[in-house]
Parts: C-alpha cells; structure tokens; sequence
C-alpha cells in the first residue's frame, strides 16, 4: 500500500523514496527535493571559485623571492666580514715581518758601523775580533731561529652547520585577549626613562635609563648601549637595514644590535619628527604638528626622500598622527582630532595613500599624549588607550571586537614573536603569553 508524500501540505501519494533523507515523497516533491539540492550546489561551486581566484593571486611567491634576496645578503655579509678579517690578518702578518726585519737589520747596521770605525781608527784588539765574531754568530743564530720559527700562526677552522639559519613553516594563530594572562615577566622603568619600544624578531629595545637595552623574550638584557642623546618619540626596525631606526623630535638615529652602536642619519633633514614605520624597502615618518604630513624614503645604504603625503590627503589641518604601522602593503594611521578631542584608527593603500576604512574609537584626549598600537595576527590591531587604561582589540575589518581592562596605564604595545604580548607602562615593562 502506498504511503502519502511527506510534505504535509501535499494530498498526493508517494511514489518514491528519497535516498538522502530517506523520506517517501510524490514526484512534484521529490523533483523540488533535488532542484533544492542542485540550488546548493550552485553557493559551493562559486565558494571554490572564490578559494581558486584567491589561490592564484597568493603572494607566497613574492614572499618566498624576499627571503631568497634576504638568504643571498647573508651570504654577501657572511664573505665581507671573512674578507675583511683575511685583510686585517694578513696585514698584521705584514706589519709583525716588517717589525722582525727593521730590529734585525738595525742590529746588522750597527755592528757594521762600529766595524767600519775599527778599521779606521786601526785600534783593533784581539778582545774586539772576539766579541764582534761572537756577535756575529749570534745575529746568524738568529736570522735563521727568526726565518723559521718567531711568528706563530693559528687559524681555527670556520664551523658552519644548519643552526644558523633557521626554516620552519610558521602557524598563525588567532589571538583571543579576552582574558589576558597575568604579567610573565615585569622590567621596572628607572626614572628618565622613555616609554616607546620595538621587537626585531629576536630582541626587544627598550630604554631604561640611561640606557638603550636589547632584551631576549624572557625579559633578560643581553646587550646595552648608553643613550647620550634626547627625548624618545618612536622606534622602529628595519629588516633591510637590519638596525632598529629610534626617532627624536628633530634627529634620525640607526642602533645597531650586532656592533651596539649608535649612528646618526644625516641624509635626513631635521624636521619635527614623531613616529616611524618601515617596509621592506621604504621608511615612512610622520611629522609632529598639525595637518600631518607623511614622508616616506627609500631604505638603502644613502637614505633618500621619495615623495611627501600633505594635509588634506593625510588628516585634516586640525588633525595629528600619532602614529603609523605598516603591514602587508596597508599603512594603519592613528589620527587624533584635538579640537573634537575624537580619535580613529585609519587603513590606508601603501601605494597612493587610498582610504580602506576608518573606526572612531569610543575614547576621550585629554591628554597630550599620544595613542600608540601595534599589528596583530590575521591583520588585526591593538591600541593602547592611557586615558581609561584599555587595550583595544580591533578586527581586520575595523570593527571593535574586545576591550580589555589593564592594571597599569598603557603606553606602547607590541607582539614579540607570536605568542608574547609586551606592554609598556609609566613604571614598567610588562611582557604576557597569550
């Protein structure tokens, strides 16, 4: 007997059984049933559509073209410091020759002058035949000691092995600040200190009074440099260069971790600088007055100028930047407004500056300070906000996703590797795992 359709406003029976959902159904029904089915297909297919235009225009290859030119300069640098410890050796061999040569041949030299005056003066003793034949022996004695054996050579052979260089593929993962972990490591901030900090991958330079130091992910400092210049506006690296760049208010300074030096950039006009970000190849600086201007230069061993961004392309003549971060060809803006004392973190194009969204934060400047953040994973951000004391956790798309109440009053924040969160605080420098 034949069962009616399962559809409860059909009246018709049932001619068939539907396989996928095992339900008896008329063949109105059960031709609607697939035709639904076939209307879901349809979402899928462009969905890979979507995966495979997405595909080909990944920029893995771009990236893999970058670590390759990063791997060649190693390799360059690598033969300069073997060459230029070859040629100071091998002038210091020339140098400890020569020495050996000048003491011998000034011996040689005046015993044939005393000789000379012995003849002469035709005073000669047997006593003086008998010294000078000793002297004689002895400087023979010596030449053939000195040719063979008074410089002493000892060359330590280069190890080279794969901890040099170091491959792995990275997994990203997605940051949740929810619940902030409690403080992992704290360094205290000495009076005179400056609060903006930056993080090379490896090292974190902070400066604590009256120093500039590097410190390893476990907040343990490893190097220092003494800090005899002025006020610290902002810090950043550059992986070209391979030195972090630390802005003062008119001065660029190059710090380099390798040699712990400090280097003055005098290709750069002083200005009234206040904060920095870099690219592969570009520095970005913004200047410290309002209607900020952008300036960005070409990273090479002669920093040059490139092109200036103005006001109004920037912000508005009653607008500051107070502060800049470049990531993946987006340039983010902190743009404060002083007289609506209003505040927005903005995403513009690398390339020509284009607008790609804006969020007015829900904050209140009061103070003259500025409003720092960083860059997160998945292209998201963070912001430091010192007037309510809140890290502010933005989505890639520019909408508020969590705020977070910090114990202390933030100042600058980074992301040290993936999973260490640093803040600097008025007193302190915070480091959390997340």
């Amino acid at each position: 007997m034949s069962q009616p359709c399962t559809n409860s406003t059909c009246k018709l029976e049932s001619c068939a059984l539907c396989h996928c959902c095992q339900q008896n159904v008329c063949i109105a029904h059960l031709n609607e049933h697939a035709e639904f089915l076939q209307y879901q297909l349809n979402p899928l297919a462009d969905s890979i559509n979507s995966l495979k235009n997405r595909f080909q225009t990944l920029h893995i290859h771009e990236t893999v073209r970058d670590y390759h030119q990063k791997l060649e300069q190693w390799r360059l640098d690598c033969y300069r410091e073997v060459d230029h410890l070859f040629q100071e050796k091998s002038q210091e061999l020339d140098q400890i020759a020569a020495d050996l040569l000048d003491k011998q041949r000034d011996q040689i030299t005046h015993m044939h002058s005393e000789v000379s005056k012995l003849i002469q003066s035709k005073e000669i003793t047997q006593k003086n035949i008998e010294s000078y034949t000793s002297s004689i022996a002895q400087l023979n004695d010596d030449l053939k000691t000195n040719e063979y054996t008074n410089i002493h050579l000892h060359i330590s052979p280069l190890i080279i092995n794969d901890t040099l260089i170091s491959l792995r593929k990275a997994k990203r993962k997605e940051i949740n600040l929810n619940t902030l972990s409690s403080i992992y490591k704290e360094t205290k901030y000495p009076p005179g200190s400056y609060c903006p900090m930056a993080c090379n991958g490896r090292l974190l330079l902070i400066h604590q009074a009256p120093n500039l130091c590097f410190m390893d992910i476990e907040s343990v400092i490893v190097k220092q440099i003494l800090w005899s210049h002025g006020a610290i506006r902002d810090i950043c690296w550059s992986s070209t260069l391979n030195k972090f760049i630390v802005i003062e208010e008119n001065n660029i300074l190059f710090i380099s971790d390798t040699t712990v030096s400090v280097e003055s950039v005098e290709t750069i006009e002083k200005r009234r600088w206040f904060s920095c970000t870099c690219s592969d190849t570009r520095l970005f600086l913004t200047t410290g007055v309002r209607g900020s201007s952008i300036v960005e230069f070409h990273l090479s061993t002669l920093i040059t100028a490139i092109k200036e961004w103005k006001s109004p392309n920037t912000c508005s003549k009653d607008e500051f930047i107070n502060g800049i971060v470049y990531k993946n060809d987006i340039i983010a803006l902190m743009i404060k407004n002083k007289i609506g004392k209003t505040v927005r973190l903005e995403l513009r194009s690398c390339e020509k500056l284009n607008h790609i969204w804006s969020l007015l934060l829900n904050l209140m400047c009061n103070q003259n300070i500025a409003f720092r953040f960083c860059s997160l994973n998945y292209d998201e951000w963070l912001v430091a906000d010192h007037e309510t004391g809140h890290l502010l956790h933005i989505t890639n798309d520019g909408k508020l996703k969590t705020t977070i109440s910090y114990k202390a009053v933030p100042y600058y924040i980074c992301l040290f590797d993936s999973d260490m969160l640093v803040v600097s605080a008025a007193k302190a420098v915070n480091f959390h795992k997340i």
